[in-house]
């Protein structure tokens, strides 16, 4: 049994319609979005309708947040709040109900599961180092937490250093972006847990980003929200 794990979509279509490919691919049995399913992109009302239809669990993102409440844009880069504007005037009323009740965690097959940190979840803390994940670790009692918010994939262990997971130490992993990688790599990113063997991997693949940019543009949203996604950073 295989679950499935999506952040960070951020209405880029290309590259969720991408990242559903490769988790069926991977034979995954139930999938989850960390959030974050709106802002930067062009698509926000396609990609609410594809996590709704593909999700069993559903989780705010700040960005998510945003887009109903634009208060709490104001601490945005002027490009992400000029994106979070955009998205709140062409949601769907549909789907301006659904993001505004999502929850901030959950827990799916033994996993904890938030969008930024287990760490006061409502306040999107990021987890870039081991100090960040120490403080972070404090917070849930399950062997193993899936994270994204910072748009880098990546893996920490809470006593033994290692950098993949396993049984003998319980771990933070961070899966990555769908729609926006910031690590230095354009392709998406999608995690696959399989809590039987207990191992996790992390899914790269390339997707349409010229498409995916040339929306943003013809959307009239800031050009950097597009070209980032050529550079993926």
């Amino acid at each position: 049994m295989k679950l499935g794990i999506l952040s960070d979509i951020h209405s880029n279509l290309e590259a969720l319609t991408k990242g559903l490919d490769l988790l069926r691919e991977a034979e995954v049995t139930e999938i989850v979005c960390l959030g974050d399913i709106v802002g930067y992109g062009a698509n926000p009302n396609e990609c609410l309708d594809l996590v709704r239809q593909h999700c069993s669990v559903v989780l705010m993102g700040n960005h998510d947040q945003a887009a109903v409440n634009l208060e709490a844009a104001e601490y945005f880069t002027a490009p992400a709040r000029a994106a979070a504007y955009w998205t709140a005037r062409e949601l769907t009323q549909d789907h301006r109900e659904y993001l505004r009740n999502l929850a901030l965690t959950g827990t799916r097959r033994g996993a904890f599961l938030v969008h930024a940190s287990p760490l006061e979840p409502g306040e999107w803390h990021y987890i870039f180092s081991e100090s960040d994940a120490r403080l972070a670790f404090r917070q849930f009692g399950e062997q193993i937490c899936f994270v994204g918010h910072s748009h880098v994939p990546g893996i920490f262990a809470e006593k033994t250093g290692m950098d993949e997971v396993n049984r003998g130490d319980r771990f933070l992993v961070n899966v990555g972006s769908v729609g926006q990688p910031r690590d230095g790599d354009p392709r998406l990113s999608v995690g696959v847990f399989n809590p039987d063997r207990w191992e996790y991997r992390n899914i790269r693949a390339e997707y349409d980003t010229a498409r995916a940019r040339r929306k943003i543009l013809d959307a009239g949203l800031p050009a950097i929200l597009g070209d980032r996604l050529l550079r993926g950073r």
